[in-house]
């Protein structure tokens, strides 16, 4: 007997391209503290938890974070955020990828380790109803990437086996979640990680973008 496989997907990188709106918005957040990073290090970080991006924060610039300064950069980045929101746009072949599933009768889901907050402009550029189909944020978890609580949430809202769930993102943090709950992790060149780095990371399979992986679907156990 074919075991069904179900789909979850990251968002940010993965089914729209904003990566780089929140590698500015991270900047930005980060300025208004005196705080300076890299843009290229922010970028490292683009997928992770919150706790864990300031851990990194802690060891990179040796300052002390207090609860109330993470809240204030976390505030600030949303807010520098969502001012770019008329800038978001789905990746290529991103909604052609969710219909093709939902066409043959394939469950997926988003998981995104973003809050709703910033997670909602995403959405919307895609044209998907959190009302409507199935999407777990990082508000609704313990613990975001490179933990698995997200994708083990998301397949729980599929009624789902997490073993028979194909993960897709495009960040080193979405493949070692996808490895720490035995999902299969497909990765993607869009959020701009390299293939040996996903490779490395546990992805299974490596595309550039959602119209590639849909061009390819057969390959990671999407048939109709």
């Amino acid at each position: 007997m074919r075991i069904q496989p179900v789909f979850l997907f990251d968002l940010d990188g993965t089914l729209v391209d904003s990566v780089y709106q929140h590698v500015l918005a991270w900047k930005e957040a980060l300025d208004s503290e005196g705080i300076d990073l890299s843009v290229w290090r922010i970028h490292r970080k683009i997928g992770m938890s919150g706790g864990l991006f300031t851990n990194q924060l802690l060891r990179e610039t040796g300052m002390e974070f207090s609860a109330e300064r993470v809240e204030r950069l976390r505030q600030a980045h949303a807010a520098a955020y969502q001012r770019q929101s008329s800038n978001i746009r789905p990746l290529p072949g991103a909604s052609e990828l969710l219909d093709w599933l939902s066409a043959a009768g394939i469950p997926w889901a988003i998981a995104t380790s973003g809050r709703m907050e910033t997670a909602a402009v995403n959405l919307a550029a895609l044209g998907v109803d959190p009302q409507k189909s199935p999407v777990v944020t990082r508000d609704m978890v313990k613990y975001a990437k490179p933990d698995p609580d997200l994708f083990l949430a998301a397949a729980a809202r599929l009624e789902a086996p997490i073993d028979t769930a194909v993960v897709v993102g495009d960040s080193i943090w979405d493949m070692l979640a996808a490895v720490r709950c035995r999902a299969l992790g497909v990765g993607l060149l869009s959020g701009g990680y390299g293939p040996e780095e996903l490779r490395e990371s546990g992805a299974f399979r490596v595309y550039d973008d959602p119209a590639d992986l849909l061009e390819h679907i057969d390959e990671v156990g999407g048939r109709t």
